[in-house]
């Protein structure tokens, strides 16, 4: 109710609700997707409310709107490092074999193993992982570097023992 009276009558929502939807499947090819684009396009219309000359007007800064921000969802890093949960349900988790390397590194403690892992088996750049992980980038350096150190340690004693 409040967002028909920002934005005008029911009828005008639901018919742009409806095109955002068909502009967010199309160009994203998921419903969900295409759901929350309608979600931000409504949201940027509510945090700043415009004038519109005309019926017209309001539709195709709508529509303009839905485009962009559905090529900005396109650009994103996280659509182009993620895939769907569907595709990832035949990967399986590396096994740690007897003195191999990953067994080395399950063998770390978890801030570092995590670092390690994402950095060298799922090739992301430090920056990228202080992002996933909430870190700053030099934090996560340093995190591969110390755990670079006590995988070295760790794999110089096996090789004695």
């Amino acid at each position: 109710e409040i967002l028909i009276g920002l934005v005008g009558s029911e009828m005008c929502i639901r018919d742009s609700a409806d095109a955002i939807l068909r502009i967010g499947y199309t160009w994203l090819g998921d419903m969900d997707d295409a759901k929350d684009i309608c979600q931000t396009v409504f949201l940027r219309l509510l945090e700043k409310p415009r004038e519109f000359q005309s019926p017209e007007h309001e539709r195709a800064w709508i529509i303009r709107t839905a485009v962009n921000v559905c090529k900005d969802q396109l650009k994103s890093s996280w659509r182009r490092t993620t895939v769907d949960l569907s595709a990832a349900s035949d990967a399986r988790a590396p096994e740690a074999e007897e003195g191999s390397l990953w067994a080395a590194v399950a063998l770390l403690p978890p801030k570092y193993r995590t670092v390690i892992y994402l950095y060298y088996y799922e090739g992301y750049s430090a920056n990228e992982i202080a992002q996933m992980l909430g870190e700053k980038p030099a934090t996560v350096a340093t995190r591969l570097s110390r755990g670079r150190d006590k995988l070295r340690i760790q794999l110089e004693q096996e090789a004695l023992t």
